[in-house]
């Protein structure tokens, strides 16, 4: 995607390419608007008769009650009234039908609307969507009001404390690769079986071609912006670029992205899956992540310059947070047992070694950008991944290297480190790498023991999210590869 950065294009150098962002323009065009527009009568245009109000449990799923239009401004009707639903406290720990250890049937949160939110859903007409915030009911003793294994309040906290003890932030792209399918069962069914980037994937008249521009129309009429659309190397696979917003802008608008996908796919007699990988010999569905840092000037720290010139000290303790903490957040980014058959090396998915690198696909953190307006392509992230946690812990990663001014050991690997040598991995700094997980289950034990994640997302939403990722993982386990691939269609 084009490099989200902190200049204009009127400072553009000859070195500088490609649309450049910065972070106060992350929003903007009919997105801000919407955002900025709290008033219910702006937002409940006489054409929206229902409203979504949805949110995203641990699992990545999706879900929402919908509300009648009067009745949702009914909600907002008393000043002295927080509007909200009640939503028992299960929901964060519902995997299917089954419940996580530690959930039951009593106790019920407040789900508040957040109206910075409101989407129009163009692929639903009559319908808008808000995100919220879960609620305690009555104040905490100690944290009052606040719920703090809520998804978005867990994101929103660490941007807040990315500005206030650092004055960072960051704006956050995604790249979002889905295969369309004809049918699921009793074996998938692709639309077509044309190669990457290739026009035999986009025939005018063609079904698959059809959506894809459904999609790109519903999409920039919702406010969010398109970058491009192009055919992936799987068979019926395809990939959706977004461009950047902060984070939980973000994290808010890839949830509608998504949901847009599916819908219109549905509408047209087709399944959309952002399953990891569904088999060995083709390419899996990634949601490549891109983040910039934008900030005040920082002077000269010549100790780990050499590593990588081109950055600011900002952008090398950011990147430096994020390697040091890298196997512990797989387990909020890549949190199934199918991440992991995306996640090897060879397969220019990231590889397995904590590394980066200029423009190399073979290293989880992928550099790209031109100098001065670099941004960062996290590649070790999948839909599967509930968005803002997988954010949440990347951002944390990096913002907490940033606050402790993390110098960068790694240099820029300019080949994939599994194809180095002993000696090639000493001179980058990878003489004792520190190498991803390799599958779920040693990703949650990375995450238990990383007390620097711990204190960034909170010991109570750790424990309580690897709970459920564990029932998560024996609920997708099949008696057969078909079936467990068929179930991870059917969810992803």
């Amino acid at each position: 995607m084009p490099p989200a950065s902190q200049s204009s294009v009127d400072s553009a150098t000859p070195q500088a390419y490609g649309v450049l962002y910065s972070a106060k323009a992350g929003a903007s065009g009919v997105a801000s608007a919407l955002r900025t527009a709290h008033k219910l009568d702006e937002l409940l245009t006489p054409d929206i008769e229902f409203v979504r109000v949805q949110w995203v449990d641990y699992i990545n799923t999706i879900r929402f009650r919908v509300l009648p239009a009067s009745y949702f401004r009914k909600l907002f009707s008393n000043p002295n009234s927080r509007p909200g639903i009640g939503i028992g406290k299960i929901v964060l720990g519902l995997v299917g039908l089954q419940t996580a250890p530690g959930f039951g049937a009593v106790g019920e949160y407040l789900y508040v609307p957040d109206l910075s939110s409101w989407r129009v859903c163009t692929y639903a007409p009559g319908h808008a969507s808000v995100m919220g915030w879960f609620q305690e009911k009555t104040p905490h003793p100690e944290r009052g009001l606040t719920v703090d294994i809520c998804p978005r309040t867990i994101l929103q906290k660490i941007v807040r404390e990315a500005h206030e003890k650092a004055g960072v932030s960051f704006l956050v792209g995604v790249e979002s690769e889905f295969i369309l399918m004809s049918a699921t069962s009793p074996a998938p069914v692709y639309v077509n079986n044309a190669d990457w980037s290739c026009s035999a994937k986009t025939r005018t008249g063609s079904v698959e071609t059809k959506v894809l521009e459904e999609i790109a129309r519903c999409l920039i009429d919702a406010g969010i912006e398109l970058q491009m659309y192009h055919a992936e190397a799987a068979p019926g696979q395809y990939e959706v670029i977004t461009g950047p917003l902060p984070p939980l802008e973000a994290a808010d608008a890839l949830v509608f992205t998504r949901e847009t996908i599916y819908n219109i796919a549905n509408k047209h007699g087709l399944r959309a899956t952002f399953a990891p990988r569904l088999h060995s010999n083709s390419c899996g569905n990634g949601a490549h992540t891109h983040i910039s840092v934008h900030g005040p000037p920082t002077g000269p720290r010549p100790a780990d310059e050499h590593r990588a010139p081109t950055l600011t000290p900002t952008e090398r303790s950011f990147v430096q947070g994020i390697l040091t903490h890298l196997p512990a957040t797989c387990a909020l980014t890549l949190p199934t047992a199918a991440s992991y058959a995306r996640m090897i090396d060879g397969i220019w998915s990231g590889g397995t070694y904590a590394s980066w690198g200029t423009d190399n696909r073979e290293a989880p953190i992928r550099l790209t950008g031109p100098p001065g307006h670099h941004h960062f392509e996290l590649k070790c992230v999948d839909a599967t991944a509930t968005p803002h946690l997988a954010i949440a812990a990347l951002v944390g990663a990096g913002f907490k290297g940033i606050v402790d001014g993390a110098l960068l050991t790694v240099s820029d690997c300019t080949k994939p480190a599994a194809e180095m040598n002993v000696q090639e991995r000493k001179a980058v700094g990878l003489a004792t790498p520190i190498r991803l997980p390799t599958n779920i289950a040693k990703a949650r034990e990375a995450l238990a023991a990383d007390k620097v994640i711990n204190e960034i997302l909170g010991a109570d939403f750790v424990d309580t999210y690897i709970r459920v990722n564990k029932t998560l993982e024996k609920w997708m386990e099949g008696p057969s590869e078909e079936s467990t691939v068929r179930k991870l269609i059917e969810y992803y």
